[in-house]
């Protein structure tokens, strides 16, 4: 249950003006990934709204994350969410990507957002004012909040892919680089998920793609 303001709702609150402006966090999921596209959310909060200990993605639990989602998808005033394929990534770059993420993850938002926070030290092309927050996922609670919506559910992306290509073990590492993951590319080769501009997976030798 939401408890009281904590210092990420007030954190939200001084660059409100106290509810008077609409505020979106976002952020993404997926940045570092050999594998899978990049996911971003945006997500509007109730003014002075945070469950207690919501926090950045990557400091909870899979079962954590998965709490705050149904309770951010039930309270946020609005929420969007988008995802850049891995051959987007390719074609153009991860931070390209990731910013057309963020972009189309805020156009979603209805009703639209006075300003928007961003994780990171770059913000999206988008129509209203944005700030960039440097480690903004710990700092703000509508951040924070985007964090858990971009990772769960590229989390679930992972797992649905990982029925289509078996043996890479998506569903368990989601992608990342793990040592399963990099022993799956030497013995399978990449697969079309793969971002074959990263460097572990563009040194492997790929006429096993297909």
């Amino acid at each position: 249950m939401p408890g009281k303001a904590g210092p990420l709702a007030l954190f939200d609150r001084e660059k409100t003006g106290r509810g008077q402006r609409l505020l979106a966090g976002v952020d993404e999921a997926g940045r570092g990934c050999w594998a899978g596209p990049v996911v971003a959310a945006a997500v509007i909060l109730p003014d002075g709204w945070c469950p207690e200990g919501l926090d950045d993605s990557k400091k909870l639990s899979a079962r954590q994350r998965d709490d705050f989602y149904e309770q951010i998808q039930a309270s946020a005033l609005s929420w969007g969410a988008c995802a850049v394929s891995s051959v987007e990534i390719d074609r153009t770059n991860i931070l390209r990507a990731t910013l057309r993420a963020m972009a189309g993850a805020v156009a979603r938002l209805d009703p639209r957002p006075d300003l928007i926070l961003v994780d990171g030290l770059q913000v999206p092309d988008v129509e209203c004012p944005a700030e960039a927050v440097v480690r903004g996922d710990s700092t703000s609670a509508s951040i924070a909040a985007a964090s858990v919506v971009a990772k769960v559910l590229r989390d679930r992306v992972m797992t649905a892919w990982d029925l289509r290509f078996p043996g890479y073990g998506f569903a368990s590492h989601k992608g990342y680089g793990a040592a399963s993951h990099r022993q799956a590319l030497v013995r399978l080769g990449p697969c079309p998920l793969h971002r074959f501009s990263y460097r572990p997976v563009a040194e492997l030798d790929q006429g096993n793609l297909f």
